[in-house]
């Protein structure tokens, strides 16, 4: 069992070196060729709950991941978030559906353990457990405390996150909501 896991990360790595060869030679190509519409892509392929990637010269980074209800992209800055917090084998695990408009041309994504809000203003932040569940229930990005600009983070006792409008903080099992005065 070892040697086929060993094999499988040695192919993988393979694959990998191999296109970041071929990207390496592409982009350093002397060729006068001055067509600025075409585009380099790579795709690999993982199986159900990892990442397919294709990367397009001058375009956003993009991902599909594989589910059971069938392939789910995720991208952009939505993207490098998911990436940053472990991707599907992370907190947040596998997307439950595709990248969804939210208020103020915001847009959210939906993991199996959270959301990923994204507006110009404040950036990707995650969102969940108890304090997903206040802010949802105090409006959501359309309520009193808008959208998050930070992630969770530990404070004495519990977490803390904070919004545009607001503060929601989880100590002792208890939720509080503090909006900006």
């Amino acid at each position: 069992m070892e040697m086929h896991h060993f094999a499988r990360r040695t192919a993988g790595l393979t694959a990998v070196l191999a296109t970041g060869a071929l990207l390496l030679a592409a982009g350093c190509s002397k060729d006068d060729d001055k067509d600025s519409n075409s585009a380099a892509m790579t795709t690999t392929s993982m199986p159900m709950g990892h990442m397919e990637e294709e990367h397009v010269a001058g375009a956003a980074e993009e991902t599909k991941i594989a589910t059971q209800g069938g392939d789910i992209t995720v991208a952009g800055e939505i993207l490098e978030k998911y990436t940053e917090t472990g991707g599907p084998t992370g907190p947040l695990g596998a997307p439950l559906e595709a990248l969804e408009t939210a208020p103020n041309d915001g847009k959210y994504q939906d993991f199996t353990g959270g959301t990923i809000f994204w507006s110009k203003d404040t950036g990707s932040h995650v969102v969940w457990g108890e304090i997903r569940k206040a802010w949802e229930d105090n409006g959501g990005a359309n309520g009193k405390l808008g959208y998050p600009t930070s992630d969770e983070k530990d404070i004495a006792g519990g977490k803390e996150s904070e919004f545009s409008g607001g503060t929601i903080t989880w100590v002792d099992g208890k939720t509080t909501v503090t909006p900006k005065a």
